[in-house]
């Protein structure tokens, strides 16, 4: 295979991976509470990263003490969007929770712009209104349209912008698997402690090799991810719209575990969403 047909296939099974993960979690949190959940699969995806980074050898805090502050300032930032974004994966369909989050690549594009300084064209300008207009058509911020979880789906993709920002002002002496498991052990913790406020419920076999699977499932949509970034593994720009295939996977899950199918308008904003970041990709590869 080329290496943009392998790139291409690697980011899609990276997306069906943690769309898989996403699908599983929510059929969980009809048993178990949210924070045990949290707690649980972390729990199992702090081991697994941690056997991967040892093997790997990328395990070290050999990084200056600014790039530390950062992690640590991003580990709060994944705190935040693991909670705002599985409750509103528990309340809201899987499609239209998932289709907020394709926004993603907007609003990183519309932060770089706006903390670093980096330029951004009208074109693109222009692409990213469009995006945020596909994005209200999705959460629809009316009387009687938008709900608490909309909003926390929102919250949850201003999270996840943050974090990336503070991934790019990290410097390349950081190793990515490092951050990965500081911030794993973040969330469970975090989510170890608000579990003290639940009662938690006992773990059968079924429901306990559900937590093994999401867990699996994690590890496996971020080793795909890092591998589609590997020098070798096609071009950036042919590689990354295919991370829109997350949707695609989204729609069919979301349909055949659980019935839901969105309503036209949230399929012309999810068009919109998609779209727009498909413009603002191919901008930014022409441009550079």
């Amino acid at each position: 295979m080329s290496p943009n047909l392998t790139g291409s296939l690697l980011m899609m099974g990276s997306m069906a991976a943690f769309t898989i993960n996403d699908t599983i979690v929510k059929l969980l949190g009809d048993a178990l509470p949210l924070f045990q959940i949290i707690t649980l699969r972390g729990a199992l995806t702090c081991l697994w990263l941690f056997l991967l980074a040892r093997y790997m050898g990328a395990l070290h805090l050999n990084f200056p003490v600014r790039d530390r502050w950062l992690v640590l300032a991003r580990c709060g930032t994944e705190v935040g969007a693991t909670f705002f974004f599985l409750t509103a994966l528990m309340n809201m369909p899987l499609a239209n929770v998932t289709a907020v989050l394709q926004v993603l690549p907007l609003t990183v594009t519309l932060g770089a712009a706006l903390v670093f300084g980096e330029t951004i064209g009208w074109r693109r300008m222009l692409a990213i209104a469009a995006g945020f207009c596909g994005m209200l058509l999705i959460v629809r911020p009316g009387p009687e349209g938008f709900s608490l979880h909309a909003g926390f789906a929102l919250t949850a993709v201003a999270c996840v912008t943050g974090r990336d920002l503070l991934t790019r002002r990290m410097s390349s002496s950081v190793p990515s698997l490092t951050v990965s498991l500081a911030t794993a052990i973040s969330v469970t913790c975090a989510g170890a402690l608000a579990s003290l406020t639940v009662e938690w419920q006992p773990l059968t076999p079924e429901l306990g090799g559900m937590v093994l699977a999401t867990s699996l499932f994690i590890l496996l949509g971020y080793t795909l991810s890092v591998m589609v970034m590997r020098v070798g593994v096609g071009e950036v720009g042919f590689v990354a719209p295919f991370r829109y295939s997350g949707l695609l996977w989204a729609l069919v899950l979301g349909w055949l575990v659980f019935g839901h199918w969105p309503d036209a308008i949230t399929m012309l904003g999810g068009g919109l969403v998609v779209a727009a970041g498909l413009f603002t990709l191919f901008r930014e590869r022409s441009v550079a």
